[in-house]
């Protein structure tokens, strides 16, 4: 029976990544404090006035700026104070919250953006949703014996965090998550309906330990199975809590 074998955040979008062992999904609602924060750079369109969800290139991503893929995160969510993490880099705390925070932020996070490409300029949010890749409040399901799959392709070990997805299922058959389009599936007490497939950019490429684009997993998506894609996009539609080793059930 397939269960649950990982659960992860991202606080700031494409700025770090961290472990969960249990959360408590909301119907309608993205995962808890997941792209919570987004960084804008100077092309930014985003009305802060008026703050709503925006294109992912409206913020500094890995597609850009591969390095970031290096940035683990931990959220400290009593005081919403975060603390980045990267090998080159160490350890920065601060709150994204606070404009008074993010000179320091700027300044630990520039040697990661190279000088043609976009440069950070400060931290937005949108009230009550994350700002994930898709115009609906979205939470991403990623299958291990898919990424075991692509991993054998490559012919050779490949870190799941490539792939920056929120809840791990394991015990499936490879790519059986594309099968569950439009259907209802039951992860712990929680529900979620699968609304579409995953299309993957060069992120994928950067190792999550160095931020180094070492490996084409798009190419070898392309190669293997004729599409670049990985992943299903899924909505919340009844709260519950889920937890590792939960077990699922396609309804």
């Amino acid at each position: 029976m397939a269960q649950v074998a990982a659960l992860w955040r991202h606080p700031i979008k494409s700025h770090g990544r961290e472990s969960l062992s249990e959360v408590t999904l909301t119907a309608g609602m993205t995962m808890p404090w997941d792209r919570h924060w987004a960084v804008i750079h100077e092309a930014t369109h985003f009305d802060a006035i008026d703050p709503r969800w925006v294109m992912c290139r409206n913020f500094m991503i890995g597609t850009s700026t591969p390095a970031l893929a290096g940035v683990w995160a931990e959220l400290d969510e009593a005081t919403a104070t975060i603390t980045l993490t990267h090998a080159d880099l160490g350890r920065h705390t601060f709150r994204p919250d606070d404009p008074d925070d993010w000179a320091g932020f700027l300044q630990w996070v520039l040697p990661l953006c190279p000088d043609d490409a976009h440069q950070p300029q400060g931290i937005v949010k949108a009230p009550e949703r994350g700002m994930t890749d898709t115009d609906f409040p979205s939470i991403s399901i990623n299958n291990m014996s898919s990424h075991r799959a692509v991993a054998g392709k490559l012919g050779h070990p490949l870190q799941p965090e490539r792939w920056r997805g929120n809840v791990w299922l394991d015990g499936l058959g490879p790519w059986e998550e594309f099968e569950w389009l439009d259907r209802t599936v039951r992860i712990g007490t929680a529900e979620l309906t699968v609304k579409e497939r995953i299309g993957r950019c060069k992120h994928t490429m950067a190792n999550p330990l160095t931020g180094r684009r070492d490996v084409d997993t798009l190419g070898a998506l392309r190669d293997g199975w004729g599409h670049r894609d990985f992943g299903v996009y899924a909505v919340v539609t009844k709260t519950g809590k889920v937890a590792l080793n939960d077990t699922i059930e396609v309804l």
